[in-house]
């Protein structure tokens, strides 16, 4: 039977249903629909529409299980307390400009002394939405039961389906990151060679600057990821995988930082040598063989760290360590070509020197070993700190070691 192939379009369809935004459409309306009909079966009757109840499980329910334990919390203390400061003001006063500033101004600054830190706006909003209906004293009690609901509905929602995590698409982000920085250095071997027109370099500069804002982009997909595995039942080793995809990052911005002032040396080379070529034919050889060793590395060690710790990433990190080997012996090569074309014409040695110093710096940056042991210690700090916040729970800890460890000489 000849395979069925699926239409672009339903491909395309079902790619952007996975994404973020899709799932969180889908998640908080379905979310606040269940907490609208459990409202209208509890409330007694005769009320007015129960809207409080899915605005609530709007605020509550988030794209991870974190948020939701977290920020939906603050949303829910949010809204009871504007509307318990209503209720409070309805009963002493009536609603005119002077009640109406002075219940905002209540609900402000009482937001900020129970800390929902950026939701206070949220109290003033639901004291005032309360305030503004007749019959305050019944509407309140019905809108804290409304609210408590909508916050019941939008937890049970994420605890019973887990929200998705996103360490794919950080993963995908992370190696994208890597592509885009390994095409740079390949680009760089391509022109180094010949002439080197200024505005060439400069534009390859202005390139590199540009990775600061993919930076700032990952970072942000990295953050959601990290927040997905936290408190998530469907991940076992959340603390391992937020580690790796950290840390990594890490090391691919400070490449990033030192690929920006490599093309800044090679665009102040350019300036200094307008009339002739940038290097020598069997530097310009070798360094153009280096950048393609360097960008296998890159893009090796982006693959490494976005690779299930299998036998596929195992393949990842032999590559990795193949094309830094590879760098590191071509690196020695124009080091000796860099230095005998110094002796010869002493022009710009200083950069040179910066040049060599770039390509070791990214090189020590992606080391295997260097990697590891960064992990290890990225591993105990935040061991460390989580024994810190939670010093009860090492104490339970530390008596059950103890205790074991009592059976199992009482055994021997």
């Amino acid at each position: 039977m000849p395979a069925v192939s699926t239409p672009e379009p339903v491909v395309k369809l079902v790619q952007r249903t996975t994404e973020p935004a899709a799932a969180q459409t889908l998640r908080s309306t379905a979310a606040a629909v269940i907490a609208f009909a459990v409202a209208q079966a509890v409330l007694p009757e005769p009320h007015p529409a129960p809207l409080t109840a899915p605005l609530t499980a709007l605020l509550v329910v988030q794209v991870t299980l974190y948020a939701t334990l977290t920020t939906g919390i603050r949303r829910v203390n949010a809204v009871v307390v504007g509307v318990l400061i209503a209720s409070g003001f309805s009963s002493l006063v009536g609603l005119s400009w002077w009640t109406l500033g002075l219940t905002i101004f209540t609900s402000l600054l009482i937001g900020r002394l129970v800390r929902v830190n950026e939701f206070v706006p949220e109290v003033a909003i639901s004291a005032m939405l309360v305030l503004g209906v007749s019959q305050v004293a019944d509407t309140a009690w019905e809108r804290v039961l409304e609210t408590l609901i909508g916050a019941g509905v939008g937890l049970l929602f994420n605890l019973l389906l887990a929200p998705p995590v996103w360490v794919e698409s950080a993963g995908a982000s992370i190696g994208g990151m890597g592509e885009r920085m390994g095409k740079m250095f390949r680009a760089l071997g391509d022109e180094i060679g010949g002439n080197h027109p200024v505005r060439e370099a400069a534009a390859r500069l202005h390139e590199a600057r540009r990775l600061d804002h993919d930076i700032v982009e990952v970072d942000a997909s990295l953050r959601q990821a990290e927040e997905s595995l936290m408190l998530n039942p469907r991940v076992k080793q959340g603390l391992l995988y937020r580690v790796v995809l950290r840390t990594g990052l890490d090391t691919l911005e400070i490449c990033a930082v030192v690929l920006r002032v490599l093309t800044r040396t090679l665009t102040d080379l350019a300036k200094a040598r307008t009339d002739e070529a940038l290097f020598p034919e069997d530097v310009a050889t070798d360094l153009r063989e280096l950048f393609g060793h360097m960008s296998d590395a890159i893009e090796g060690f982006a693959l490494m760290i976005t690779t299930p710790m299998a036998e596929s990433g195992e393949e990842a990190e032999d590559r990795l360590a193949d094309a830094l080997a590879r760098s590191r012996a071509t690196r020695d090569r124009v080091a000796d070509l860099l230095l005998e074309d110094v002796q010869e014409h002493p022009r710009q040695w200083q950069l040179h020197g910066a040049l060599l110093a770039e390509v070791d710096r990214i090189l020590d940056e992606l080391d295997i070993d260097k990697r590891t042991e960064r992990l290890a210690e990225e591993l105990d700090r935040r061991s460390a700190e989580a024994h810190e916040r939670h010093p009860r729970l090492r104490e339970v800890s530390r008596r059950l070691r103890g205790a074991t460890q009592l059976r199992l000489r009482a055994g021997e």
